[in-house]
């Protein structure tokens, strides 16, 4: 079994965090958010805040800190604070008092007054449908309306009138937070050679770079550290509002500025999950052949319209073979916190909605809903000539079949006391990509190597991962590896996110490994060398030639060289052009629903993936069983309540409710290891986030099976399945 690099670190608490730095001088910032959803600030009274015990800065619109809107080409612009007097959301930060003690900081905080001019807010989604928008673009640049029509079909609508099966439904699904356990914060000191910044982020040298512009200051002068980060799922992408704050403060005050937010603020002043609305229409022949699917899609988004949920092109443009294919996506603005990347965006919303939609065909035709599914698989996206580079979906549905007991399902469930018992199943993808990434490797006369990108690993093993690749490609114990990240110091590791890490820093890995090995045989064979004119060669972390055979720390001590240092860089090329990538798998739920009470209980899940090379299966298994936790408190749990005012009803760990060990049974998991060398030389596609595609769906299609009742909305309520009769 192999053990997490920074798990002694974690569990014995000795592993430091953004906000666990401090340093001599340090003052605290405390966040002050908006009580309106639209309008502008009139006034702010700041005059008790300011003569609050232990305050040393109060900054407003009215007397900012200095910052500058940063753009990047990955991430285009991010929201800085206190720039402008606008106010588009409850919550939206709109002050940042400073004091010598976190205590002082938030108390002053509490005194400062604001007078607002207030405008009519929209915050209801459903109410804002009618004035949706067309997106700026879809996820891969394309539109966000297509269609891919049968030659002899004239429009999606005619090929649904053709079909001799239909359905159609209109799904939703709630908004939702990230929750990670480490709230954002930052720890920011200058000094002479410029900034130092300690906060929790899923790029380092991205968050350098953001910061660089919004301080005006040269990127070699920003220093972005985070080496342990407490969860982000896509909600520690961008530079946070305590990052920007915390420096732009430190350079004015001239001291060490720590910000941290609280709980209730983590869930306004960062970002969450889009809500969506989904209809879909599936036209099918008695044998189940797929003829027709169209799946028109709307979501929230912030009146800046900077983030869409694109949950019919992240599913149907390319789950299913089918001829005849329509799908849209429109956005709603509305008066919300910001919405981005939350785990699986996209494909864990969309998910819901076509694999409920799935399953109630299956009902229709009344076929088994695994059969189903297998009839319309696809060896290519509808309308693609590229085939997907490996995909083992049908045996995914076989094993799972098999081991969860799948033939003993009832079609309308069976009853266990004052039990309904019902089985759910759905198919779960992601796309399998790589991000370029940068790593290099440095070869110490101690016969170790250092391994380093400035990446992030936010609880997802890429530590652990840069000491098994990068043991494996230098042909030594991955014991022998010393793994670095999270410093932009660092070659550039790009975004950890996407499921993408293991894909993208492993391909470097290899290629700085393969460079390191070419030039210490150089070094071997030079003039002077302990293997001078030899033909050498290389394995076990040795030189070799004839009889003789030195190690590479060996070898460097003799050179009397400290080190052998390269780096390796890869990213997304001609592959793109051959083949479709991505990961699959198949998702099985059992429900019991109480007769009386309508309580939900999840009692058994099983997950099988087809997901690439699985590098550390421990971690792997950790990464899908988290997934379907958040599948399962997706379905049952999760989701935001926004007042009509745009205050988030349950904005707390209280009233936001998520699963707890009593929620969760024993799940299994199960991996087929198919390696897709076509998609990268390490074999390994993406399953950070595939575990939780899906999986909403297996548990409503499970309660369907039970009850006979078919929600289509999550969270699913008590309410839902009281019997009306």
């Amino acid at each position: 079994m192999t053990s997490r690099v920074d798990g002694p670190l974690k569990v014995t608490g000795r592993a430091e965090y953004g906000a666990d730095h401090t340093f001599p001088g340090l003052v605290h910032g405390y966040v002050v958010l908006s009580t309106i959803a639209h309008g502008e600030i009139d006034t702010m009274d700041v005059t008790a805040a300011k003569g609050a015990p232990g305050v040393v800065g109060v900054y407003t619109p009215f007397d900012p800190l200095e910052l500058r809107t940063p753009a990047t080409p990955f991430m285009g612009e991010t929201w800085v604070p206190l720039q402008d007097k606008e106010v588009t959301y409850y919550g939206q930060p709109i002050g940042f008092v400073v004091a010598e003690t976190y205590e002082q900081a938030r108390d002053a905080a509490m005194l400062v007054e604001v007078s607002y001019l207030t405008r009519p807010a929209q915050t209801s989604l459903e109410d804002g449908l009618a004035s949706a928008e067309e997106p700026p673009a879809a996820r891969d640049g394309g539109p966000s309306a297509l269609a891919v029509l049968a030659p002899d079909v004239e429009s999606i609508e005619d090929a649904l009138a053709e079909s001799p099966v239909v359905v159609e439904a209109t799904y939703t699904t709630a908004p939702q937070h990230h929750a990670a356990m480490e709230p954002h914060s930052a720890v920011a000191v200058w000094g002479p050679d410029g900034l130092t910044i300690h906060s929790g982020n899923q790029g380092s040298n991205l968050q350098a770079a953001e910061l660089a512009m919004a301080l005006d200051t040269k990127p070699s002068e920003v220093h972005a550290v985070n080496p342990f980060v407490g969860g982000a799922f896509g909600g520690k992408g961008r530079t946070s509002t305590p990052a920007f704050l915390a420096a732009a403060a430190a350079r004015v005050l001239d001291r060490p500025v720590k910000a941290v937010l609280g709980r209730e603020q983590v869930f306004t002043a960062t970002a969450g999950r889009a809500a969506t609305v989904q209809k879909i229409a599936l036209g099918a022949e008695h044998d189940g052949t797929l003829n027709a699917l169209r799946h028109d899609s709307w979501c929230s988004t912030p009146l800046d319209r900077s983030f869409v949920e694109p949950t019919s092109h992240g599913t149907s443009r390319e789950w299913y073979a089918t001829r005849n294919l329509a799908i849209s996506q429109k956005m709603v603005p509305l008066n919300i916190p910001p919405t981005t990347f939350m785990r699986a965006p996209g494909e864990a919303p969309g998910s819901f909605a076509l694999e409920s939609a799935i399953d109630e065909l299956a009902v229709a035709l009344g076929m088994d809903p695994i059969e189903l599914r297998q009839r319309n698989n696809s060896t290519a996206p509808p309308g693609k000539d590229l085939q997907w580079s490996s995909k083992h979906l049908d045996e995914c549905f076989r094993v799972g079949a098999a081991r969860f007991g799948w033939a003993d399902r009832a079609p309308h469930g069976r009853t266990d006391g004052d039990w309904l018992v019902g089985m759910g199943t759905a198919t779960a993808m992601f796309p399998a990509l790589r991000f370029p990434a940068t790593v290099g490797i440095t070869l110490l006369p101690d016969d170790t190597a250092v391994v380093a990108t400035s990446g992030a690993d936010p609880g997802t093993g890429l530590l652990t991962v840069l000491s098994l690749v990068g043991g494996e490609s230098l042909d030594i114990p991955p014991d022998r590896v010393v793994p670095r990240l999270g410093d932009s110091t660092l070659p550039p590791g790009g975004m950890s996110g996407g499921s993408t890490a293991t894909a993208s820093a492993g391909t470097a890995i290899m290629i700085a490994a393969a460079k390191a090995i070419d030039e210490l045989l150089a070094l071997a064979s030079a003039l002077g060398a302990p293997f001078d004119g030899m033909d050498v060669s290389y394995a076990d972390g040795r030189v070799l030639a004839g009889d003789r055979t030195m190690s590479f720390g060996e070898l460097l001590r003799a050179l009397g060289r400290p080190s052998l240092s390269v780096t390796g860089s890869s990213a997304p090329g001609e592959e793109l052009t051959k083949h479709s990538f991505s990961s699959f798998g198949a998702q099985f739920c059992e429900v019991r629903v109480h007769k009386w009470t309508r309580e939900i209980r999840v009692s058994r899940m099983l997950g099988v993936f087809d997901a690439g090379r699985i590098i550390n299966p421990v971690a792997a298994r950790s990464q899908i069983l988290g997934g379907m936790i958040w599948g399962v408190s997706a379905a049952l749990h999760e989701g935001l309540e926004v007042e009509e005012n745009g205050r988030f009803a349950n904005g707390d760990f209280a009233s936001y409710l998520i699963p707890v060990n009593a929620d969760i049974p024993e799940v299994d998991v199960h991996f087929l290891e198919y390696p897709d060398t076509l998609h990268n030389s390490v074999g390994a596609k993406g399953l950070g986030e595939i575990g939780i595609v899906g999986m909403a769906a297996a548990v409503a299609n499970a309660v369907h099976n039970a009850t006979g009742i078919r929600v289509r909305h999550i969270p699913i309520l008590i309410e839902d399945l009281l019997d009306e009769s």
